[in-house]
């Protein structure tokens, strides 16, 4: 495994982008991202096929910049994408295991998390970064394996609070950064900041949209 230290760069909503030695991964530019969010990836990995999550302006915009850029998402996202990328999308599934761009990534989770009973579950994958960065999509998908840098889903329709912290407690990494925040209001902020720093056993921060963290 590469040891040189990742970036990662916190883009609008679910939407980060992971950097070493001048290789890129983007996960989820979805609607609420920025234009160019996925603009200058060398792979792009998407969670789940909600349109916060999965926008294909977005793609496209990220696989045209760059003719060699390639996407590796599950089958629900790929059947959408496939024809108009031949060769350039790739479907995984839980326990899959790949390499791109000098990156080594696990693929976790299987079903996205229960909105509502009345409401069908789709298909929801969480990719794990190098052994250490866990991006769930819209999950509370615990990987079984450690975790370093947990991207945590503060704030959906589907989850509360204290689910939220019960999460960070499962999966102990060392630090939890807020992902799926686009909804949350900044007088909101600061009492889950509060709730989850204190009780969730880890350190917990948030980065504003385009600031950046060595991890």
């Amino acid at each position: 495994m590469n040891a040189s230290p990742l970036t990662l760069t916190k883009k609008i909503h679910s939407c980060v982008r992971v950097e070493r030695d001048g290789q890129a991964l983007v996960i989820d530019p979805g609607g609420f991202s920025e234009d160019d969010a996925a603009v200058g990836a060398d792979a792009i990995l998407v969670t789940h096929e909600h349109p916060d999550h999965f926008d294909e302006a977005r793609l496209r915009a990220g696989l045209e910049a760059d003719p060699a850029a390639e996407i590796w998402t599950l089958r629900s996202v790929a059947e959408q994408l496939s024809a108009a990328f031949p060769g350039r999308v790739h479907t995984v599934g839980h326990g899959d295991t790949f390499s791109v761009a000098g990156f080594d990534v696990q693929v976790h989770g299987e079903l996205h998390a229960v909105i509502h009973p009345d409401i069908p579950r789709i298909t929801n994958i969480g990719f794990l970064v190098d052994g250490s960065l866990f991006h769930p999509g819209d999950a509370l998908t615990v990987p079984g394996h450690p975790v370093d840098t947990l991207m945590l889903p503060v704030m959906a329709p589907w989850n509360k609070i204290s689910e939220v912290i019960d999460y960070v407690r499962e999966v102990k990494p060392r630090r939890a950064i807020d992902i799926h925040d686009a909804l949350l209001t900044d007088l909101a902020r600061p009492v889950y900041d509060n709730q989850i720093g204190a009780l969730g056993g880890a350190d917990h921060g948030r980065l504003a949209p385009g600031d950046a963290t060595r991890l």
